[in-house]
């Protein structure tokens, strides 16, 4: 064969093999060549049922097969605590790390706005039972929503006044979690969707609140989705109250679906967040924009793309 020959279908073949190799690129490698991201996402149980099946267990080594390196599930205190010791320990093996579930979310409820000693006590069993149950997932971060305005006829409180109860309940949840090392993060969520009355809606009150409240186990859930709806400008309202946010959330707006299927720069924001070496964790708290196996890879793809920066 002439050289020339030889080199054109050299390059030929080069090529093609190429362009039926994956693009992994995206996603830095371990040691065993396992795609790893740069920050930790956490995907949520049925996200990729039908690529892993239904078995919760095989949902988790299928995620950490896909280089997922954490996990979250709102409604984990509702499991047998069976199970749930059976969901620590394979993350444990797994190398995966536990992100949230809801210690206390009273949405559509007024709970921490009005003194009532009836449902604050209620509130602080929640936080109480909620300590076992991180234990047994090895959870460092709970999430709680504390309630609604109180927006009640007559002797309303003025915001003030609703303001420093809703400080002195978190205060008290605090000293509940502190010896045990938990963190409570505290999620604004929009009123423009279906959260309305919610007593917590921006990045900013929950700053102020935060730092009035002045104690570790007592921290930002910074949901990137929520903030985008209620006061957008994403990176400079994380800069600014970066110090009290504990965790983030994230999901595209419109629509609550992964990245790249709204008007959010997600590649942009996680490089930002991954700029600060934020060690901790992003649940991945939306819904597939696509049915079966192909939307839950479309979800797969899109964490990978975007954690190309």
């Amino acid at each position: 064969m002439k050289r020339r020959e030889f080199l054109s279908n050299s390059m030929a073949a080069g090529i093609a093999a190429a362009s039926l190799t994956p693009l992994v690129s995206v996603a830095d490698e371990d040691e065993k060549g396992t795609k790893r991201f740069k920050l930790n996402y956490a995907p949520h149980f049925n996200m990729f049922k039908s690529m892993a099946g239904t078995d919760l267990i095989d949902q988790l080594k299928f995620a950490a097969d896909q280089g997922f390196t954490a996990w979250e599930d709102n409604g984990m205190k509702k499991r047998p605590a069976e199970l749930q010791e059976k969901i620590g320990r394979t993350m444990e093996q797994l190398g995966m790390q536990m992100g949230v579930f809801v210690a206390h979310g009273s949405i559509g409820k007024v709970t921490f706005a009005r003194k009532d000693k009836a449902v604050w006590e209620t509130v602080l069993q929640d936080i109480r039972d909620s300590i076992e149950v991180a234990k047994r997932v090895n959870a460092k971060w709970v999430t709680v929503v504390p309630g609604n305005v109180d927006e009640s006829g007559g002797d309303r409180l003025a915001m003030e006044y609703q303001t420093a109860n809703v400080i002195e309940l978190l205060r008290r949840c605090s000293d509940i979690l502190d010896p045990h090392e938990l963190v409570m993060v505290l999620e604004p969520l929009n009123w423009y969707t279906n959260h309305g009355g919610a007593f917590l809606q921006g990045s900013p009150q929950a700053y102020a609140i935060c730092k009035a409240v002045n104690h570790p186990s007592c921290k930002i859930l910074f949901d990137i989705y929520h903030q985008q709806i209620t006061e957008g400008n994403l990176i400079p309202n994380i800069e600014k109250c970066w110090d009290e946010i504990g965790y983030f959330q994230c999901g595209d707006n419109p629509g609550r679906k992964e990245p790249g299927t709204g008007e959010i720069n997600f590649r942009n924001v996680f490089k930002y967040i991954h700029s600060r070496e934020y060690e901790g964790v992003l649940g991945m708290e939306h819904g597939n924009s696509q049915k079966g196996a192909e939307g839950e890879q479309a979800v797969i793809d899109a964490y990978v793309a975007s954690d190309q920066f």
